[in-house]
């Protein structure tokens, strides 16, 4: 199969670029490519149930929405992602083809599930897919020596089944790649065999500057834009409690399109105004809006940053 190079770590340039693959190109191509640490998430997912946010701003760690659906998955340069694009009817071998490919190199791997791959029962991969007019793109991640720690943290929110597991329990049901496969040294040898097997001979497409700056510019005007990783996230309800030299708070609400879309504080806390007014002055806007206000009105004695911490 004819591929593409792409040496690029850009979370945000390498979304633009899998869509160019899938809607800029005619033949049937693939491409191995990694990002630096970020975590992707599915098209139609909200970034605020389905990670933790601060913990990522904390980390330096990118958010970026890809072109297909599933869930959020964490990369860093540990990880080695794959991306196979092509006319619909010559896309049938590709779902099996990354399996196939990893027996090839002696690995047993597995297809499972709708988009699983696994390695002794346990994954090492996952897939998305997403159809556009007769052409399909089918991309994914291969795990060769990703933190798992970083995974975890990174994808877990108040409550959630990830957050519950735990490192120890996360560690039982996925596989890094590097277990099996000691005859590679490292990921970049690990990779020129996977490009070497799935190439088979065929040459590479070089793109022009003119599809190079097409990439550029679907990377600047759409995937790193907020409006594309956060504004469009569907509704997702929250709650959370904290107690503060004010007293408790609680607050329960809603976010639409990265803005809230309700807001709700009760608690026994003191302050000079009714909450209410605060919550009703921030429904329309993002919760980074809450940053600029005078909480310390509503709440005595705490200001913005200690109430965001609720968000």
């Amino acid at each position: 199969m004819k591929y593409v190079m792409n040496a690029s770590t850009d979370p945000h340039w390498n979304m633009a670029h899998d869509e160019f693959l899938l809607d800029g190109l005619r033949e049937q191509v693939f491409c191995l490519w990694q990002n630096r640490p970020s975590v992707i998430i599915g098209l139609n997912q909200s970034p605020y149930a389905e990670v933790d946010l601060k913990y990522l701003e904390s980390r330096g760690i990118v958010l970026a929405r890809r072109v297909t659906g599933g869930g959020a998955v964490y990369h860093d340069l540990g990880n080695l992602n794959y991306s196979i694009a092509g006319p619909v009817a010559h896309m049938e071998n590709a779902y099996g083809l990354m399996a196939e490919t990893l027996r090839s190199l002696g690995v047993q791997a597995e297809r499972s599930g709708r988009n699983d791959i696994l390695v002794e029962g346990r994954k090492c991969s996952g897939y998305a897919k997403r159809l556009n007019k007769d052409r399909m793109i089918i991309h994914g991640t291969l795990m060769w020596d990703v933190n798992l720690d970083t995974l975890t943290k990174a994808l877990s929110v108040p409550g959630s089944k990830l957050q519950a597991a735990g490192i120890a329990s996360v560690r039982s049901r996925v596989a890094n790649l590097k277990e099996y496969l000691p005859q590679f040294p490292d990921i970049r040898a690990f990779r020129d065999a996977l490009q070497e097997k799935l190439a088979d001979g065929s040459p590479e497409i070089l793109l022009t500057q003119e599809q190079i700056s097409s990439i550029n510019q679907m990377a600047d005007s759409k995937f790193s834009t907020w409006e594309w990783n956060f504004g469009r996230s569907p509704s997702a309800t929250f709650a959370a409690s904290r107690k503060f030299s004010c007293g408790t708070v609680q607050v329960r609400y809603t976010l639409r399109h990265g803005v809230f879309e309700s807001l709700h504080f009760s608690g026994d806390f003191i302050g000079n105004r009714p909450a209410e007014q605060l919550a009703a002055s921030l429904i329309g806007q993002k919760p980074e809006a809450l940053r600029n206000r005078p909480v310390s009105d509503f709440f005595d004695g705490i200001g913005p940053e200690e109430l965001a911490s609720l968000f």
